[in-house]
């Protein structure tokens, strides 16, 4: 039963998450146990637990009446993409150093479903496309802790990926840059990989940031 519980609290608590992050829930909405719970179908501890977490991860504030969202604010953003910066550069310098034939084969076949998405102006495939390609990325690196680290941060700016990625300039460089990307791991260029993503990052950071958040 235990284990049961925490399985539907770890259900609730990434749902309610996605919702916000994506902006299914506006800026400084109240949200109840109560409403949650007709909402989500289940009872209210697993919806206490969820917010309790959401609260730690400064998502909401718990107030006495009820969670008020947060979200993502533009210091957040800064603040994400600065920490994307100094770590990712080194993901994809151990990339060059370490992935294997099929690591590159995967982003290859992830990177030829970016260019068809592209063409045609898919935000939302786009932005899965971009996102899966970062996790083989990461993954070619082999070290669990870059990926423990970076996975949460790319989960709270999706909402903002995706409307960067909606814009058909950004679409068409982003995957370019992803292309140059991929020859230097395939080059075992670990200086090149890592200047490429860098550079990456901080045009993704200008678009979004250059956008009403």
């Amino acid at each position: 039963m235990e284990h049961k519980m925490v399985s539907i609290a770890d259900q609730v608590f990434e749902e309610l998450e996605r919702d916000i992050l994506v902006g299914a829930y506006a800026r400084d909405e109240l949200l109840t146990e109560i409403k949650l719970s007709e909402k989500m179908g289940v009872s209210r501890t697993p919806i206490r637990e969820a917010l309790r977490r959401l609260d730690q991860e400064h998502i909401i504030e718990i107030t006495p009446k009820g969670a008020r969202v947060i979200g993502i604010t533009s210091d957040d953003i800064r603040d994400i993409f600065e920490i994307r910066l100094r770590i990712e550069g080194l993901a994809a310098r151990w990339a060059a150093e370490k992935a294997t034939d099929e690591d590159i084969a995967s982003m290859k076949e992830v990177l030829d479903l970016q260019e068809f998405y592209t063409t045609k102006s898919s935000p939302e495939q786009l932005k899965n496309t971009d996102s899966r390609f970062h996790e083989l990325l990461y993954a070619a690196s082999n070290s669990n802790a870059l990926l423990d680290t970076l996975a949460p941060l790319h989960r709270r700016i999706v909402k903002y990926r995706r409307a960067s990625l909606s814009g058909q300039q950004r679409a068409e460089k982003s995957y370019d840059e992803h292309r140059a990307i991929l020859q230097a791991v395939i080059n075992r260029d670990g200086d090149e990989a890592e200047r490429l993503l860098r550079r990456h990052i901080e045009n993704a950071r200008d678009n979004i940031l250059g956008r009403e958040l």
